[in-house]
């Protein structure tokens, strides 16, 4: 994701446009439309084809409005999804935090190898998380995984889902053996079922994109638009036709190209959300708050004593 500074530097912010893989298909597509432009223009001036083919400007014009508002309607939704997916990342960090303060006030001070793997758990949630809702989870991202632990989480196909059981098995064992009262395991489960309720959220706006005809009649109007520009423009435009439908088309396409990158948010692209920084500061702050790690070599030390 590109990090900025709102009201700061307004062409320094404009340059990060060609960092984006976006951009660089936008760029590409007015190049295209800029040609076939030229290749219109030419005949049109040299060769009189405005005697022949001309079109009603005002009937363009009232497609144009129409095909605005779709497009105004196309990147509210995808801003939309964009949203409630930075919504659902921050009430994730918020349950993490919960679940670690609510361990750390419940567990017995002691009891050092059950607050060390709730932390192993909860990070291993969140990084395990991020990937899920990518291309699948990467075990070897996951952190103090044992042997079997790397054996059990090849067989599974969610591998968050089986940590989310992990953590509540975890709580459950110190019930039985009377570490925590009823009233604790109460309060626990909001907190470890909102990691679930987080995780189907953010699995509905990765499986439900924008229906698939939706998207390419915007397209497919966004096209017959711009191609059909250069017969009327060229007339009375001449070749000033070229950069204007070019700027048009830059226009268009491009709000269109960037709702389709932030209407899955989860991803890599540029504009997405930064899931991976999100994830990382989680493990941080519960491995703070539980106490189970002072620096990287104290908490390899602390798992060498434990395991």
């Amino acid at each position: 994701m590109i990090v900025y500074q709102t009201n700061k530097h307004f062409f320094s912010d404009i340059s990060h446009l060609a960092k984006s893989w976006t951009m660089t298909r936008v760029v590409r597509s007015v190049l295209a439309i800029g040609l076939f432009t030229t290749a219109v223009c030419v005949p049109y001036e040299y060769f009189h084809w405005s005697q022949y083919i001309g079109m009603d400007l005002t009937v363009f014009s009232m497609i144009g409005i129409i095909m605005s508002i779709l497009l105004g309607f196309r990147t509210s939704t995808a801003y939309d999804r964009w949203w409630e997916g930075r919504q659902q990342w921050g009430a994730l960090v918020n349950n993490c935090r919960n679940l670690a303060i609510m361990t750390h006030s419940t567990f017995e001070p002691e009891n050092l190898a059950d607050r060390h793997q709730m932390a192993v758990y909860i990070s291993n949630f969140c990084i395990a998380f991020k990937e899920h809702l990518r291309e699948g989870t990467k075990t070897e991202e996951l952190i103090f995984l044992s042997e079997n632990d790397k054996a059990v989480y090849a067989q599974k196909s969610h591998i968050p889902n089986h940590i989310s059981y992990q953590i509540h098995q975890l709580v459950e064992n110190a019930y039985r053996r009377k570490e925590i009262t009823g009233e604790d395991q109460l309060n626990f489960k909001p907190h470890l079922a909102s990691l679930l309720d987080i995780l189907g959220a953010c699995e509905r706006i990765k499986k439900t994109p924008i229906p698939f005809s939706y998207a390419v009649y915007i397209k497919i109007l966004i096209s017959g638009y711009t191609l059909l520009m250069p017969f009327i423009l060229s007339g009375t435009l001449h070749f000033w036709t070229i950069p204007v439908v070019m700027f048009v088309f830059f226009a268009f396409i491009g709000i269109e190209l960037m709702a389709e990158e932030i209407e899955d948010p989860f991803g890599l692209d540029c504009n997405d959300l930064p899931t991976g920084t999100i994830a990382h500061t989680i493990k941080e702050n519960v491995f703070e708050i539980l106490e189970a790690k002072k620096g990287h070599e104290d908490h390899n030390e602390l798992y060498q004593k434990i395991f």
